[in-house]
């Protein structure tokens, strides 16, 4: 056997698992997926906002504006997430 799948076919429920579990899973992989999206465009915007010449270290001013940077990129992702947030709920409660 490969591997693969091993997770879904083993169980004391005869291969079936509880949908339950299943979307906690994939709620987790959701959120694991976004926090290496945030991760990386925070990275790559950053970098090139803060990074004259790339070398082997951070100058005192390389390292505040990646600090800043970063800070203000956190900010606006969690207020962005706050609002879609509040708004499916709204949404959710029309229904």
């Amino acid at each position: 056997m490969d591997g693969f799948g091993s997770d879904y076919s083993s169980g004391g429920s005869g291969g079936k698992m509880d949908p339950g579990v299943i979307m906690e899973q994939v709620k987790v992989q959701i959120a694991v997926a976004n926090a290496q999206e945030l991760l990386q465009r925070m990275t790559e915007k950053c970098f090139k906002k803060c990074i004259g010449k790339p070398g082997s270290t951070l100058d005192n001013s390389e390292q505040k504006c990646i600090a800043m940077c970063m800070d203000r990129y956190m900010d606006a992702w969690n207020t962005v997430s706050k609002t879609y947030n509040s708004r499916l709920q709204k949404e959710r409660a029309r229904m």
